[in-house]
């Protein structure tokens, strides 16, 4: 199926060469003058060598069709990363390349979307936000909630992220899993 190069995001899966490719970071530039390019990471999924493409936004890139469902997580040992199929309970082992640095998003009954080909995951899909839990960070200083300055923060998962002032340890955060930003406080 081609699609133009400005819609690829990050987990799409891309036919070059009669090869596949996971999209591991997709960026759009539209320069003042000349024209607009798509820049993009990708990791080939044969032997996980990492290659880097520019297109023209509007050029025909083949996407490949490849099955995609939501998976409970369920615990990682020695094999990979272990998923659960929520319908037919069929169970499905990840490898450490595809789950890569997002595995401190991974906590027992997430909800996570896996791309597979021919049954083997090639890649998996955090959801957009994630609530975790401060572990601890810099006290507040008075005076200084009024201002928009962030302080560093460890979550309970041993992700570091910038909080605002008024955010103390054990306070339950939303984060942004794209980037890794803070979004809200949990209102839970």
């Amino acid at each position: 199926m081609k699609v133009i190069a400005s819609s690829l995001r990050k987990g799409n899966v891309v036919e070059m060469d009669s090869k596949l490719y996971v999209v591991l970071k997709a960026e759009n530039f539209h320069p003042g003058k000349g024209t607009p390019t798509t820049s993009v990471d990708m990791r080939r999924i044969s032997d996980g060598v990492k290659v880097s493409e520019r297109w023209r936004t509007t050029e025909m890139v083949e996407k490949a069709v490849v099955d995609e469902r939501e998976y409970d997580f369920l615990y990682d040992d020695a094999e990979g990363y272990h998923f659960m199929e929520p319908e037919t309970y069929e169970q499905l082992a990840v490898s450490e390349e595809v789950v890569g640095d997002d595995k401190v998003f991974l906590k027992e009954g997430i909800k996570v979307y896996l791309r597979t080909y021919e049954g083997v995951a090639i890649a998996l899909e955090l959801p957009m936000r994630v609530t975790v839990e401060i572990d601890e960070t810099e006290p507040v200083v008075k005076g200084q909630t009024a201002s928009s300055s962030y302080k560093p923060a460890m979550c309970t998962n041993g992700l570091r992220v910038m909080v605002p002032p008024h955010i103390g340890a054990g306070t339950r955060i939303v984060i942004n899993t794209a980037d890794n930003t803070y979004v809200e406080r949990a209102k839970d």
